[in-house]
C-alpha cells in the first residue's frame, strides 16, 4: 500500500476532480494522476469507479447529516423536511454534475445512515408513522435529486455557449403554440424560486401523510 495514501484523500481528490472535469472527466485513470500515483494503488481503497462514487456521495452525505443533526428537536415537520430538501439541493449544486454523480449511490459509512434516527424521531413524534414519514422524506428526496439533475443540465448547455434556451420562444412560435411559450417562464425562470415553489406543492402533499394518521398531531 502506497505509504500516505488514505481513502480520506482519494475521495476529496475526486471531488474536486469532479468540480473540474464532470462525472466525463472523473476516471480511475485521471484520479491516480491527480494524486501522482498509478491506478493499481487506488484499489487498496475503492476497488471500481461505481465503489468510489459511493465514497463521495458518503462524504457529501456526512455533510448534509452534519446540518440535520443540529435542527431543534421540536422544530415543526414541515421545516424539517424543507431543511433537508433546501440542504440536499445546496450541496449537490455544489459541484459539476453533482446530481448526476451522486444519485443511485450507496452510503458506505453506518453512521451517516444512523443519524436519520433523530429525524425519524421528531417526525414520528409530529403525527407521522414511521411508513408515512419514511415515505415523504423519499419523496422530498427523488424530487430534489431529479431537479438539480435538470438544473444542472440546463446551466451546462448555457455555460458551452448554447443560447437554445434563450431562443426557445423564437423557435417554438408564439404563433403556433402560445401556451407552451408562455409555459416557458415557469419551466427556464429563476431555479431557486421555481424548487422553492413546488417544495411547498410537495409538502402539501406530504402533510396529508401525516394527517391521515387516525389520532395523529396536527402539527407543521
Amino acid at each position: 500500500m502506497p505509504g500516505g495514501l488514505t481513502k480520506a484523500a482519494i475521495v476529496q481528490a475526486a471531488l474536486d476532480l469532479l468540480d473540474e472535469t464532470g462525472m466525463d472527466g472523473l476516471t480511475v485513470r485521471a484520479l491516480a494522476s491527480r494524486l501522482g500515483v498509478q491506478a493499481p494503488a487506488l484499489y487498496w481503497h475503492v476497488r471500481n469507479k461505481q465503489a468510489l462514487l459511493d465514497e463521495m456521495a458518503t462524504q457529501i452525505w456526512r455533510g448534509i447529516g452534519d446540518v440535520m443533526a443540529v435542527l431543534p428537536s421540536d422544530l415543526p415537520w414541515r421545516e424539517v423536511m424543507a431543511t433537508y430538501a433546501m440542504t440536499v439541493r445546496r450541496e449537490l449544486l455544489g459541484y459539476r454534475d453533482g446530481a448526476k454523480a451522486f444519485s443511485g449511490t450507496t452510503l458506505t459509512d453506518p453512521d451517516v445512515v444512523r443519524r436519520q434516527e433523530g429525524t425519524l424521531e421528531n417526525l414520528v413524534r409530529q403525527g407521522f408513522t414511521l411508513h408515512d414519514a419514511t415515505r415523504g422524506l423519499v419523496l422530498i428526496h427523488d424530487f430534489t435529486i431529479g431537479f438539480c439533475v435538470e438544473e444542472q443540465a440546463v446551466v451546462q448547455v448555457t455555460a458551452s455557449g448554447d443560447d437554445i434556451y434563450s431562443r426557445r420562444a423564437e423557435l417554438i412560435g408564439a404563433e403556433k403554440a402560445p401556451l407552451v411559450v408562455e409555459a416557458g417562464d415557469v419551466l427556464f425562470g429563476d431555479p431557486g424560486v421555481r424548487f422553492a415553489a413546488l417544495l411547498d406543492v410537495l409538502l402539501d402533499a406530504v402533510a396529508r401523510l401525516q394527517q391521515s394518521r387516525p389520532g395523529g398531531e396536527r402539527t407543521g
